[in-house]
C-alpha cells in the first residue's frame, strides 16, 4: 500500500476566499478611518463651542487660551493600485475645511450683495436721468 503525499499547492478556492477577506479588511479599515475622521471633526466642533461660550462669559476682556490645540492629523487608509495590490498608508484629516468653505461662501455672498446694490444704484440713477430728460420735453 502506497500513500502518495499530495504536493503543497494552494487551492484555488482558498486563494479566492483569502482575497475576499483581504478586500473586506481593507474596506473595514477605510470605514473605521472615515468614522474616526468624523469623530475628530466633532471633537473640534465641541471645542469651538466651548471656546465661544468661554469668551462670552469672560468679562474682563482678556484673551483666553483656546481649549484645544490642533496639529496635523492623519488616519490610516488602504488604497488599491491598478495592479490590484494594496498600499497601507495614511490620509490627512483637513481640520479647517469647514472654516475655509464658510469663508468662501461668505465672500461670494458679499460679492453678490455688492453687485445687486451697484445694479440697483445704477438703475435708480438711470431712472432719475430718464425722468429728468422726459420732464424737459413736457
Amino acid at each position: 500500500m502506497t500513500n502518495a503525499i499530495m504536493p503543497l499547492q494552494p487551492q484555488q478556492e482558498n486563494i479566492v476566499g483569502e482575497w475576499e477577506r483581504l478586500v473586506a479588511q481593507a474596506q473595514r479599515i477605510n470605514q473605521m478611518a472615515a468614522e474616526l475622521e468624523a469623530t475628530i471633526l466633532e471633537l473640534k466642533a465641541i471645542a469651538n463651542t466651548l471656546n465661544s461660550q468661554r469668551s462670552r462669559l469672560q468679562e474682563n476682556g482678556k484673551a483666553y487660551k483656546s481649549i484645544c490645540k490642533y496639529l496635523t492629523v492623519s488616519v490610516p487608509w488602504v488604497r488599491q493600485k491598478p495592479d490590484e495590490s494594496f498600499i497601507l498608508t495614511t490620509r490627512k484629516v483637513d481640520l479647517f475645511r469647514a472654516e475655509r468653505e464658510a469663508a468662501l461662501l461668505a465672500q461670494k455672498l458679499r460679492q453678490q450683495t455688492k453687485r445687486k446694490r451697484l445694479a440697483s444704484q445704477r438703475h435708480r440713477k438711470n431712472k432719475n436721468t430718464t425722468d429728468a430728460d422726459t420732464s424737459r420735453f413736457f
